[in-house]
């Protein structure tokens, strides 16, 4: 897999990327990700890559030159890749991210993420470059950056071998539409408080069925909206 990103401050990047599982992911050739400066390929003498918004109103807009000019310099470079890029804008206003899209976009085999800032991003680079809008959330953050570090990290988690061990990305949070159920380690008591005799029993048939149990549990008391989502 390799992704790509277009944002006005890649030096954000270094300490998520060249950390944890994300790092290990890149070393063991799973994933490739480039960090590409916007301003690069802005034909502004003075590097802008913003402007006033037609129509008046606050703040500025990110004007679509550099960003094109941006994807168009990469799918150059990249003329082995077989597949064409799936671009994502990362937006306020996108359509939210679930862990479903999530499995969706680590099947990907060349991710653009465009990091909009400022007021907003010219809408001709949704329409016309862009194959999604998405967001991470129901709130606004200051820029693209911390959402595309989120879709790195939980799509490049979710590649066949990345974790090791796939079952551990199998029985997460969010597998099914269910919340994790309780996890326990040594001691098997701590001030007092003793951990489930289940768990210490060996037998894997009814740890399955407690786990099962238990993330149905937690699921209704806090997410009872995944249960009825269709996802």
């Amino acid at each position: 897999m390799r992704i790509d990103v277009l944002t006005i401050f890649p030096s954000m990047f270094g300490p998520v990327l060249g950390e944890s599982i994300v790092k290990r992911a890149q070393a063991a050739g799973k994933v490739k990700i480039a960090v590409h400066d916007i301003r690069d390929y802005t034909c502004d003498k003075h590097r802008k890559v913003d402007d006033r918004p037609y129509g008046g109103g606050s703040g500025m807009v990110m004007t679509p030159q550099p960003l094109f000019s941006a994807v168009e310099s990469i799918l150059k470079k990249e003329k082995k890749l077989k597949s064409k890029p799936y671009i994502v804008l990362l937006s306020a206003r996108g359509r939210r991210l679930t862990q479903k899209d999530f499995k969706s976009l680590s099947r990907k085999k060349h991710l653009v993420l465009i990091c909009g800032h400022y007021e907003g991003v010219d809408e001709r680079v949704a329409q016309y470059l862009a194959d999604e809008e998405i967001s991470i959330g129901d709130y606004i953050l200051t820029g693209g950056e911390l959402p595309a570090m989120v879709v790195i990290d939980a799509a490049v988690r979710l590649i066949p071998g990345v974790l090791g061990n796939d079952d551990s990305a199998k029985y997460e949070s969010f597998h099914e539409n269910l919340l994790e159920y309780p996890q326990y380690t040594r001691p098997a008591v701590f001030k007092g408080n003793k951990v489930p005799a289940v768990l210490l029993s060996g037998d894997h048939g009814k740890i399955a069925e407690w786990r099962k149990k238990e993330s149905l549990k937690v699921t209704r008391k806090r997410r009872p909206d995944l249960i009825t989502r269709k996802d």
